[in-house]
């Protein structure tokens, strides 16, 4: 038997949270050696895992079909949660750190990035940003927002939260490789150049000495037999 010291270090257990296809977790197991849960809800984890497979890396990136709202792991089970262009979705609720958190283990790390707002905009939406905007863009928010939003719950302590410098330009870029059609949305990038628009991000680390509370899946009933009276 060997001895337990020569046993291989185990492997960092992260949560790519709203992967998408799958690209993130590849990247994230063969940049960082780390395993991976690739978790998404819209898109098929059959053709994730064909992905994976045809990459080599069946061994370290697991395709799990979820949602963000019911995930199915064990509480402390990662390492580290990530969630790249989807946490806007279902973050902004103000229970959902309570939630996500128990995931990842005491003092493990929570982080995000995505398309955000390089400011609030508290009032009208701006002129040049109205043929573009629909009620469900009021989930993007900036990374004062994302910090506050954060730490006003005391479940985690935010490390890092800020904008990418010139993140419209990549944002811009990446809408006319991906849909050159897509006018509403290049024209408004093009247009508020940075003003408003953005690519943000957030870290935080789960405080070990916070006790979260359990979700609440189901109340307990007892039911009594009583007569009925009538007056």
């Amino acid at each position: 038997m060997a001895d337990r010291g020569d046993a291989p270090a185990a492997r960092n257990a992260v949560l790519d949270l709203g992967c998408g296809r799958g690209a993130s977790s590849i990247f994230l197991h063969q940049e960082f050696d780390v395993q991976v849960w690739a978790t998404d809800l819209w898109f098929s984890a059959d053709e994730r895992l064909t992905r994976i497979r045809d990459t080599g890396t069946e061994n370290a990136v697991f395709p799990i079909h979820a949602d963000a709202r019911a995930l199915p792991f064990a509480a402390g089970f990662f390492d580290a949660i990530l969630s790249i262009d989807s946490f806007v979705y279902y973050g902004t609720d103000d229970l959902y750190l309570n939630y996500l958190a128990r995931f990842v283990k005491p003092g493990g790390q929570i982080g995000i990035a995505g398309a955000g707002l390089v400011q609030e905009i508290d009032g009208p939406v701006p002129d040049h940003l109205k043929a573009w905007w629909e009620p469900s863009m009021a989930c993007l928010h900036s990374a004062g927002w994302w910090r506050q939003h954060w730490e006003r719950s005391t479940i985690a302590h935010v490390e890092v939260a800020d904008t990418m410098t010139d993140g419209w330009k990549h944002w811009l870029e990446w809408q006319h490789t991906v849909a050159p059609g897509n006018r509403a949305e290049i024209d408004a990038l093009a247009t508020d150049q940075g003003r408003h628009l953005g690519y943000v991000r957030a870290v935080a680390r789960r405080r070990p000495e916070v006790t979260l509370d359990e979700p609440i899946t189901s109340i307990p009933v007892t039911y009594t037999k009583h007569p009925l009276h009538h007056s």
